[in-house]
């Protein structure tokens, strides 16, 4: 365990970015298949605190959601039924149904605005049949970054969560209609353009292919296997007490209400809770031991050795090193901090949360904080993470 002095310095590192960073935070950190940190500070009120954050307490991942779909596809990839050269057109037949698709600008994820189009690209054209899995994965498809789903899903937010709330496929199935006709960004395998979009559309695959809803599908192929009973999509909804949620930002956009037990993000609010990129809440030890599952091979996460280093091996660069799915260590100013190897690997998520794997030091850290509880740009998050993970490297190296 960590203690003494390495575990006083995480204490006054915790207490220097409470409440102002984060009102709640939990972390699990496993070394050498043991539990060596965990533990949770903060409040899910913070007005009144009259409800302590515990170890058991349920974080909006965000697009830590990413590395579950990306697993649940893995899965399927090392059980034959699909292949990572695959086109997505193969399992969404209509994705290419606008042949050839219009490069046009698609909108920033933080402030919505437009985002121009590169010079490069004005008046080009793109194949969509051109994509296959592996450029989703690797955010490679020209895709547009973002885009706003939830607006074209229903001509209204989804009703606050309650509990027995039933899901809205219809949701569902209007945002993924607009989905698969959005003009492209750039070419098929010209970059690294971060997407949602993909990731939303690799979820609809997944489903597709396993003849079930996602959540259900993701369920099947990588959380009941793994025994991972803290993930949940729609928290409230499943009938759990929001005591137990960590409550995120005030919507003062769209839903006009804080997200609380409902997912944050928009896009994942919008087609009612459930999507590839976003909309799974947990618990940071179920985090941890997902992260632990990767790196020690676990037999029930069904992927091979070889398709695992193959997802945690560099595939492009640029903006972000990734894998197959898997965030690599940046060289410089990586949220891992400056300790962790060089062969780390691992997810963000944009709510305050994160799951870093070193396979070095067979060490797993799950950080889950609501840090867009005051708004969606306060600072401290990624210098929170960077000394965090910089302390326990320190901690565990002596």
């Amino acid at each position: 365990m960590i203690a003494g002095a390495d575990r006083a310095r995480i204490e006054q590192l915790v207490e220097r970015h409470l409440p102002a960073t984060f009102p709640a935070l939990s972390v699990c950190v496993i070394h050498r298949g043991d539990i060596i940190l965990q533990d949770a500070w903060g409040w899910i009120d913070p007005d009144t605190r009259d409800l302590p954050v515990t170890t058991d307490s349920l974080f909006d991942l965000a697009s830590v959601s990413k590395l579950i779909t990306h697993t649940s596809f893995l899965t399927l990839v090392e059980a034959g039924e699909i292949a990572l050269e695959s086109r997505l057109v193969d399992v969404i037949p209509e994705f290419g149904r606008v042949n050839p698709r219009p490069i046009a600008n698609g909108q920033d994820p933080h402030t919505r605005l437009p985002l121009p189009v590169e010079s490069r690209f004005r008046g080009r054209q793109v194949d969509p049949t051109a994509v296959m899995f592996q450029h989703l994965l690797t955010h490679t498809s020209g895709l547009p970054p973002w885009r706003s789903v939830y607006l074209l899903a229903a001509t209204e937010p989804p009703p606050p969560p309650a509990a027995g709330q039933p899901y809205d496929v219809q949701r569902w199935r209007s945002g993924l209609a607009a989905m698969v006709d959005f003009p492209f960004a750039g070419t098929v395998g010209d970059t690294v353009r971060y997407t949602d979009i993909g990731i939303m559309l690799l979820g609809e695959a997944i489903a597709r292919l396993q003849g079930c809803p996602l959540d259900q599908a993701l369920r099947d192929l990588v959380l009941q296997p793994l025994e991972l009973s803290s993930f949940t999509h729609n928290p409230v909804a499943k009938g759990i007490a929001r005591d137990r949620i960590a409550p995120t930002e005030y919507d003062d956009h769209w839903r006009m209400r804080r997200a609380w037990g409902e997912v944050h993000d928009e896009n994942a609010s919008g087609v009612s809770g459930v999507a590839g990129h976003a909309g799974l809440f947990a618990a940071a030890a179920d985090v941890a031991r997902f992260g632990q599952a990767w790196l020690s091979g676990d037999s029930k996460l069904r992927i091979s050795p070889a398709l695992r280093q193959l997802a945690t091996g560099q595939h492009v660069s640029g903006q972000f090193r990734l894998g197959l799915g898997w965030m690599l260590k940046a060289e410089a100013d990586s949220s891992a901090g400056d300790r962790y190897s060089a062969g780390a690997y691992g997810h963000t998520g944009f709510t305050g949360t994160s799951l870093w794997v070193d396979p070095q030091r067979q060490l797993v850290c799950a950080l889950l904080s609501n840090r867009v509880f005051h708004g969606r740009n306060p600072d401290g998050i990624h210098a929170f993470r960077r000394a965090l993970h910089d302390l326990i490297v320190e901690a565990i190296d002596g």
